[in-house]
């Protein structure tokens, strides 16, 4: 059976992109290529950052697109082509891989899932900047350096605590 993505042009998404190795901290370790290869593709091939985080092995992101479009799978394969090239080649990388041309520094697909209303947006984005608080690596969202919420609380859509005070492991806070 082959999988179906969703093809809205101009509609917003909620993504999961992970690395390869799921041990690794290598998005964090190579934050700056991640962020100039988000760039890159995002001059080239434009779109919103509605908000982003990016864990040690993996990231989520939503992004909306601009009207008439709706290719985000080019962009991501852009963004992991981009960032893999800004990296030397020690990784190891399967057979399959090697002799499709790919590097091995990331998963080969990504999660994707349609924004359908602004309450589905809402908890997107509050799941977005409470990850790295779930996964244990902080207490608060805001101590997390590599995610958007540092422009929600610079903006006043957020303040500097929020999330502070959510119990880690209840499963009930931003689950999308």
């Amino acid at each position: 059976m082959r999988y179906r993505r969703s093809n809205i042009a101009g509609a917003t998404y909620f993504f999961t992109v992970a690395a390869a190795d799921r041990c690794s901290s290598l998005l964090v370790d190579r934050i700056d290529a991640l962020r100039s290869a988000v760039a890159y593709v995002k001059r080239r091939h434009p779109f919103a950052i509605d908000a982003f985080v990016v864990l040690p092995d993996h990231l989520h992101a939503v992004w909306t697109l601009p009207p008439g479009d709706a290719d985000f799978s080019t962009r991501w394969a852009l963004i992991k082509a981009t960032f893999s090239r800004a990296l030397p080649a020690v990784e190891s990388a399967s057979a399959s891989r090697l002799r499709k041309g790919e590097r091995g520094l990331w998963q080969r697909r990504f999660w994707e899932h349609l924004i359908r209303n602004d309450d589905d947006l809402a908890r997107h984005v509050d799941y977005v900047h409470f990850n790295p608080v779930r996964h244990g690596y902080v207490r608060r969202a805001s101590e997390w350096p590599h995610s958007s919420i540092h422009r929600y609380i610079r903006s006043g859509l957020l303040p500097e605590d929020w999330g502070g005070d959510v119990q880690k492991g209840d499963g009930s806070f931003g689950e999308p």
